[in-house]
């Protein structure tokens, strides 16, 4: 017997300035939810240009990866199994604003703060917690190869 496993490739962006994390606050089945930018990887886009992009559509800020601080499965029961690679990145500039109309606002929050309010996933404190005590991997970590006909 077959089996198929129905995973999501997401990528997520930790942006800290003066001790706050670049976060983004949106709707979950009513609720207001944070997490940090992130998103799915569209088809030949590599993870670094996943997140950059994610990161300008959902806070309007430009970015830029410097690491990548870990790789996570997450698997849930009876729902696809997310694959989530988060980055430590740097923002360039001023915030155009939030393009993606699923974004409620973004707010720059503390560690503290952040762990007082409702998360999208258990992903967004533990990659935190992971970048906070300082693991950080080179982006040669990931390679992105594409293969032409």
């Amino acid at each position: 017997m077959a089996s198929h496993l129905d995973v999501r490739l997401t990528v997520a962006a930790i942006i800290e300035s003066e001790q706050r994390f670049l976060t983004v606050v949106e709707l979950s089945a009513g609720l207001e939810v944070y997490s940090q930018p992130a998103g799915h990887v569209e088809p030949n886009e590599s993870l670094a240009d996943a997140m950059t992009r994610e990161v300008l559509e959902e806070t309007g800020y430009a970015c830029q990866p410097t690491h990548v601080t870990g790789i996570h499965l997450l698997t849930r029961p009876g729902r696809s199994t997310i694959l989530r690679v988060s980055f430590a990145a740097s923002v360039i500039g001023e915030s155009s604003g939030p393009r993606d109309p699923d974004i409620l606002r973004t707010q720059w929050l503390t560690h503290s703060q952040l762990s007082q309010l409702p998360a999208r996933s258990p992903l967004v404190m533990r990659s935190l917690d992971e970048y906070l005590a300082g693991q950080r991997h080179p982006l040669t970590l990931l390679d992105h190869l594409v293969l032409t006909p």
